[in-house]
This record gives structure tokens, sequence and C-alpha cells, in this order.
């Protein structure tokens, strides 16, 4: 299905775009269609799933290719777990999709809006120190190519390529299908409990260690850490999920509706967020419970918000909070929304924020009406001083020159997208501020 372009926005209305074209591909016949009349004509072409991107990413001032109808699974999965998905499948959408099969993702974030082609070129991660990102996951990807050929890397066709694509920021094709490692379906504990700060602060790596899952949130102007720490059970234990009522209070009245009107009212009124913030201790974090591993590993979020995220070595998280606490104290900032920190394993895909590194990754947020600015280049400065890589869906202000001394395999990525997309079909301006031209 092809339409004249209507104007565009990211989630987070960070970005908007008029596209010449959006297409709305239902196989992947139809994407190699797509790409080949973009060559043809000289177009620039890309593909845009949810929109969750903070950065300008999915930009596609050519042709914008909408790939909800491109999704499923392919064929049946195979015996140790690998299944395909079509590129356009929501991460929302898997859960259900895997049930008959008695599988489950190995680990997820905690929004599950995003697309799985989305979802690993952006880099998203959940957390556990001792499981990678969604990208990591990956053993293999069909890639329709600048010419409109089909490209397959897998851990037996073209394995060389598999660090680049499985994690290529949309810039060396369009992916039509990602075959992701699954797992068997498990049951999560979640235990989520307020703590002092600096408590928490000198035990995160023990913690981030030992627990399958630990993460934890802290809300500026108070002393607290709200943590979470889940634990890996097989999928026959007794669940014991949320009563609907209390998910519904604290998820959707607390955790959403309540601190719309909080953050809201932070705008006119800053003085009053220190005051919310200690409230927000009080109302939220406290609670166990066990249930199917992707209904405690995902939150429903509907305030609006823009966001930046680093991922330096895990070993510098708790020095680094700590800078930022003081940075908002001695600039006498009032920030409503809280810092999030969580953990993965190092890597070895070749633009990963956890490329050969244990990561920690700190995220910053603010109110979708307030401006953000100065905030952010305060605290990335903070950041980058660790040796700090920025989320590539998240804001940010480097550019390639800089991110070129933070991966060492960097040229490699580049010389595979010069064979892959000598044209530049599919750039559009992130990508030439972050990857060159």
């Amino acid at each position: 299905m092809t339409a004249t372009g209507a104007m565009w926005h990211n989630w987070a209305r960070t970005e908007k775009v008029r596209p010449l074209r959006v297409e709305r591909p239902r196989t992947t016949a139809a994407v190699q269609r797509a790409v080949r009349a973009a060559a043809g004509s000289g177009i620039p072409i890309k593909a845009v799933g949810a929109g969750h991107s903070f950065t300008g990413i999915a930009v596609a001032p050519g042709i914008q290719l909408e790939l909800e109808d491109l999704t499923g699974i392919v064929g049946e999965p195979t015996t140790d777990g690998l299944v395909t998905f079509l590129a356009g499948t929501r991460l929302h959408e898997i859960p259900r999709l895997l049930a008959p099969y008695g599988l489950a993702m190995e680990n997820l974030g905690d929004i599950d809006a995003q697309s799985i082609s989305g979802a690993i070129s952006t880099g998203t991660h959940g957390t556990g120190a001792g499981f990678t990102g969604i990208a990591g996951q990956v053993r293999g990807v069909v890639l329709v190519t600048a010419t409109g050929e089909l490209l397959e890397v897998s851990q037996d066709l073209s394995p060389e390529l598999l660090p680049a694509v499985s994690l290529g920021l949309g810039s060396l094709g369009i992916l039509a299908e990602v075959t992701v490692q699954c797992v068997p379906r498990f049951v999560l504990q979640a235990v989520e409990r307020p703590e002092p700060l600096d408590s928490v602060l000198d035990t995160a790596l023990e913690r981030a260690a030992v627990a399958d899952h630990f993460e934890f949130y802290w809300f500026p102007h108070t002393k607290t850490a709200l943590t979470k720490t889940n634990t890996r059970l097989p999928a026959s234990t007794r669940r014991k999920p949320l009563n609907p009522v209390s998910r519904f209070i604290d998820d959707t009245v607390l955790a959403n509706g309540l601190y719309r009107v909080t953050c809201a009212a932070g705008v006119v009124m800053p003085p009053v967020i220190p005051r919310v913030n200690r409230l927000a201790d009080k109302l939220t974090g406290n609670r166990s419970f066990t249930d199917l591993s992707h209904r405690v590993f995902t939150t429903k979020r509907t305030v609006r918000f823009r966001e930046m995220e680093y991922g330096i070595p895990a070993e510098h998280v708790p020095a680094a909070v700590r800078e930022i606490e003081e940075l908002i104290q001695r600039k006498g900032w009032r920030i409503s929304f809280p810092i999030e920190v969580r953990f993965a394993a190092a890597d070895d895909l070749w633009l990963s924020t956890a490329h050969g590194r244990a990561t920690g990754y700190i995220a910053v947020h603010r109110y979708y009406r307030e401006r953000p600015t100065a905030y952010f280049a305060a605290v990335e400065s903070i950041l980058r001083a660790y040796g700090g890589r920025p989320h590539w869906g998240k804001m940010h202000t480097q550019d390639a020159t800089e991110l070129g001394t933070l991966y060492p395999r960097f040229d490699d990525f580049v010389a595979v997208r010069d064979r892959l997309d000598p044209r530049r079909l599919f750039a559009n301006p992130y990508l030439e501020r972050v990857l060159g031209r």
C-alpha cells in the first residue's frame, strides 16, 4: 500500500518529518520492490517501527516504510529455540506468538511497544548483569540490501557480518526477518523495595552480580532508591501475580495518572517537585509478586517524556550517580523524573553500547513539556568522562568523530556500510551525524 506522506512524529515529539511517500509492505517481496523503486529514482528510503526512539534514527524524509503489516512468526521454531520473526512484529505481540511453543524471550526492556527490528537496530536492552541486550539474542537476519536483493546472515551464512547487522542502526538495509534465540518459558519473582540511596550505591555492583536482574530508580531531591530485583524460576512455579486492583492503582493511577498531574504541576510550579518526589517514595515501590517473565519485565508508560541514556563501565556506576546527585544540588535544578540504573553483560556486537565490557546504564529523563537541554548536557559531560557510549535511540550530542574513538570496531562497521550501501540509500541526517556521510 502506498500513500502520500502525512506529518510523522515520534512518540516523544522530539522528531517530526513529512515523508515524500509512505508505503506499507505486507511481504518481503513488497519490501524488495519498494527498495528497488527507491534506488531507481534516487530517493532515500527508511523503515520506521513504533517511533519510540528519541533520536532521529528512524526519520524518513524520502520514502517511509511502515512495517506494521509485516508481522508474525516465519515457519516453526527449531528444537533449540531459534524463532524467526517478521521485522515489524511488536515486542508486546511476541509472548502470545511464543506461548504455543512454551518459549519466551530471554530478556526484555521495560517498554514493549517497539518492533523487533527497531529494538535490535537501536540497541534496546533490559537489565541483568548476566544477559545481553535484545540484539545479543539475534542469531540471524534477512536483510533487503540497497540493490533490492536479499542478504541472509546467520551463524552459517556470512557469519562475519552478524556482529554488524544484528545492531545496524537501520544503515545497512531494511530488515525483513529476525531470528532470535529464545528460551523455555519462565517465571520471575519480583521484589520491589525502597531503600536508602547511599546503601544501594555502596552495594549495587555486588547485588547486580548475584541477582538475575537488578535495577534501581532514584528520584532527585530524595535519599531513597526504589530497587527492583527479579529472580528467574521454572515455568511450573506457582504464580502469585499482582491483584488486578493493586496493579491498576500502582501502575495506572499512581505511576501514570497521578504522575502526569504532578509533572504538569512541576512545569508551572517547580518548587513543588522535591515534595512530590518525596511523596513518590512513600507511594510506590514496595511490593512483591510472581508472574510470567514478560508481565514482570515490562511496565505501562503513558506519561510522555524525553530521555538520554549512556552505557559506562559497570564499576563506575556508583561514582557517576553520586556526581549527578551533586550536580543537581549545585545547580539548584528541580528534576521530577527519576534516574534509572540498569546493568548488562558484555557482548561482541560492533556498535553495541556494551561491546567488550560489562556495562551499567544510567538514564535521565525530563517531562516532555520541560526543556532538557542544560540538564542533559551536564549529565552527558559526566558520563562521557567515564567513557560513556550513548544509546542510539536516545538523545545525545555525539558525532562520528567522537563515537569512532569509543568503539573498537567502528571503522569495520563503516566499511560494511560502504559495501552494502555505497550510495547511502538508507541514510538520513541522524545517521550522517553518527556514522559520517
